[in-house]
């Protein structure tokens, strides 16, 4: 049987490495330790779980402009010397290279054999949208803002607004944890009741993704707590506890609803050209991996700014339908007004979700314009209608484009 490999990809940058020689000393370094010192006999022995440099890719700049001189470096790591998890897979590939200069960690390409052990999804785009049976257009989700210190009555009705503008999905502050003010026990049921009796007036089915929160230890128990409550969603900050705790959750059988990937932390880890993990796999192919239906980001149009390159990127790895786990709703965030509506949908296209917060709750005419609105403006550009247009006979589009207006670029 022929061994199998998982691969990693870094830029390194260096103004005088040797970069054939660099990625040679992580091939051994990462793996075996050393190679040339070994007798011949040992060499035989320890040949499956040496490293190997697939390619070097040396990036030259002009004179004067040194300090941009990168490599990109491709290993092969043997799967026989990792367990079949990603945190096993990024200790591995990463761990201690992390802290060596100016590497990043570009890309995992796993091995068929290890995507095997890793079921990712339970849902998907596909089953969010089933639960929802909304399949013709782009999902529509609300944030809860301002929640710490409000009661159970000022949350429940603030839920309530937002349902009755006709969202599809509504997510928890990813800062809204165990208070004694509103308890998961009485919170859940409170927001699943007002999504009942907003379903009677729009007669539309909602997802609430409930915040799991606690112990790494105690969360699978307060996921159980939250699904006993009626929560249908469960919303989790990932990079927080790790990858391996979701992976732990979405593979649970009785933890049986979608779960959204909140990306908090992120900042610490994609920014920078020079360190950390790449955007597309931090929030696109290992958010995957582990499991979320929905992977939350930073749109490239709102008040916290990704790249639209890395933006599409994500996207991209989310849907890629190479990957034999179910494809993940991309859902680029923050600072979202209805007036982007037409350029999210140009660039992300019908799978995705218009997620928003203030766009939804700052809307003069209260959370359920707000939501309304978005719905509105879905339509239009599905219609193929200009908003300013639509919203001549639609209210609270056009309230919304008075205040935030209408962006082209």
């Amino acid at each position: 049987m022929s061994q199998s490999y998982s691969t990693a990809t870094y830029r390194l940058y260096d103004d005088k490495a040797d970069f054939d020689k660099k990625a040679l000393g992580i091939a051994v370094g990462l793996t075996v330790g050393s190679w040339t010192e070994l007798p011949e006999v040992a060499k035989q022995q320890m040949e499956k779980y040496l490293g190997k440099v697939v390619s070097v890719d040396v990036h030259e700049p002009d004179t004067g402009e040194r300090d941009k001189r990168f490599a990109d470096i491709t290993i092969a790591y043997p799967d026989l010397n990792f367990s079949r998890d990603l945190p096993a897979l990024l200790v591995t590939v990463f761990g201690k290279l992390s802290m060596d200069g100016r590497i990043k960690l570009l890309d995992l390409q796993p091995s068929s054999e290890f995507l095997s052990a890793l079921p990712g999804p339970k849902f998907g785009a596909a089953g969010v949208r089933d639960l929802l049976g909304v399949r013709d257009r782009p999902l529509v989700m609300s944030i809860f803002k301002s929640v710490v210190g409000f009661d159970l009555d000022n949350l429940r009705e603030q839920f309530l607004q937002q349902a009755l503008g006709g969202v599809d999905l509504i997510k928890d502050d990813e800062i809204l944890f165990e208070n004694p003010l509103s308890p998961l026990e009485k919170r859940v049921p409170a927001c699943i009741a007002a999504a009942r009796e907003a379903q009677q007036q729009t007669g539309q089915k909602l997802i609430y993704f409930t915040n799991l929160t606690g112990p790494t230890f105690k969360l699978r128990d307060n996921a159980l707590r939250a699904i006993e409550a009626g929560a249908n969603g469960l919303l989790f900050n990932v990079l927080a506890y790790g990858f391996d705790a979701l992976a732990g959750l979405a593979a649970d059988p009785d933890i049986a609803v979608p779960i959204a990937a909140h990306p908090a932390m992120a900042g610490a880890l994609y920014p920078s050209p020079h360190y950390g993990i790449a955007a597309p796999l931090l929030l696109g192919k290992l958010m995957r991996l582990a499991g979320a239906d929905l992977s939350l980001f930073p749109s490239p149009y709102g008040s916290v700014v990704m790249p639209k390159e890395e933006n599409l990127a994500v996207r991209d790895v989310l849907l890629d339908a190479k990957l034999p786990q179910k494809p993940v709703l991309p859902v680029p965030s923050a600072g979202i007004h209805p007036g982007l509506v037409p350029l999210i949908l140009r660039d992300f296209g019908p799978e995705v979700v218009v997620n928003a917060g203030g766009g939804v709750h700052g809307h003069p005419g209260g959370a359920a314009a707000g939501g309304r609105a978005f719905r509105q403006a879905v339509d239009a550009v599905l219609g193929g209608i200009p908003l300013e247009e639509y919203a001549v006979n639609h209210a609270e589009l056009k309230t919304a484009i008075d205040r935030w207006g209408v962006r082209t670029a």
